[in-house]
């Protein structure tokens, strides 16, 4: 090998390590920027980062209406967002379309999730979410997010489940306030080539996993307890939370409280307390209200939820409204086809 070819392998190998070393530091300092920014309350007219990203979870329509409270009771959908053990608890196979927004976030996702606990003793899911946030500033974000959960009942009425999770979130904007200009935290990881960019790396690139643990107290008392990316990422872009629920269902009426600690988010870990219900009108229609305290945020809301749930398919919406001034408004709509209606999938019964 010449001494020009050795030069030349030289420097690619010390771009190489100058670039991982780049993201690593943009990654950081994007971290930083994030709970430096909500270390306290955010004045009245700013929504914090947090809130505008929305922790980086995904919601059913069903959840959302709950105030987020439905790691116990949330079956079906739900249960591969929130806690993968409650997907054994009824038998269903169902696919949902979803959309989130968030008009003050500039906040919209789109995707799916595919739930079977029919076809066999083991249920599992499949869910797609990719979204945009456009924050104040000028700072954009798009994110995906990838989950495949499996959930198996160890008894009659112990139910465990597990979730893997990949993330996947890039920056595209540049911050125009604040002095940091079109630093890699403002403007993104940029990817240049002969002088000219040509893409960007991601901010986050990486897998995680939940688990989660339900018991059947009765027929009608559900406990959880959950872990959620629990590869402890150790940043706001997808922080660790651990927490539970406690939730009572009947064939009309549901009602559930849960408690979360998130450990990442903000300086120092905070808690948020949600509560809902729903009531079944006329055996198709449910209405569903929810209560979320955040303590990070500093921040109350409520929540309103209607649905149309028939044999072969359920059209479902909600509304969540933050009550301080400056807080979010976030949307929620899902649309349904209950497979286990075709007779594709073999007899089953309701429950375990």
């Amino acid at each position: 090998m010449t001494r020009g070819a050795l030069l030349a392998q030289r420097s690619e190998r010390a771009s190489r390590r100058a670039a991982a070393a780049g993201r690593a530091r943009a990654l950081s300092a994007a971290g930083a920027l994030l709970m430096a920014s909500a270390a306290g309350p955010a004045a009245a007219d700013e929504l914090p980062p947090q809130l505008a990203y929305g922790y980086g979870e995904n919601e059913t329509p069903r959840a959302a209406a709950f105030g987020g409270a439905l790691r116990a009771l949330g079956n079906g959908t739900s249960a591969v967002f929130l806690n993968p053990s409650a997907m054994v608890e009824t038998r269903v196979y169902h696919l949902q379309g979803l959309f989130q927004g968030s008009p003050e976030a500039g906040r919209h996702a789109y995707g799916g999730v595919v739930v079977d606990s029919v076809t066999g003793k083991l249920a599992g899911a499949l869910s797609f979410v990719g979204g945009f946030v456009d924050m104040d500033g000028g700072i954009e974000r798009s994110y995906l997010d990838a989950r495949a959960g499996l959930a198996y009942p160890l008894t009659d009425r112990v139910f465990a489940g597990l979730t893997g999770r990949y993330a996947k979130i890039t920056q595209d904007g540049t911050l125009r306030e604040g002095g940091l200009g079109d630093s890699p935290v403002s403007g993104g990881l940029r990817e240049w080539e002969n002088g000219k960019l040509v893409g960007r790396h991601s901010f986050v690139d990486t897998f995680t996993f939940d688990a989660g643990l339900t018991v059947k107290a009765t027929d009608s008392l559900h406990i959880a307890v959950v872990g959620q990316n629990l590869t402890y990422p150790d940043h706001g872009l997808l922080p660790t939370t651990v927490g539970g629920g406690v939730g009572f269902g009947t064939a009309d009426f549901s009602i559930e409280v849960d408690g979360l600690a998130d450990l990442n988010s903000y300086r120092d870990t905070t808690f948020r307390f949600m509560a809902g219900g729903e009531y079944l009108v006329a055996d198709h229609f449910p209405l569903r209200a929810g209560y979320r305290f955040d303590q990070g945020a500093d921040q109350h809301a409520l929540s309103l939820g209607l649905a149309y749930v028939g044999t072969q398919f359920s059209v479902e919406g909600t509304v969540r409204r933050a009550l301080a001034s400056g807080g979010p408004t976030t949307f929620v709509v899902g649309l349904a086809y209950h497979l286990e209606s075709s007779g594709l999938t073999r007899g089953s019964s309701d429950s375990f």
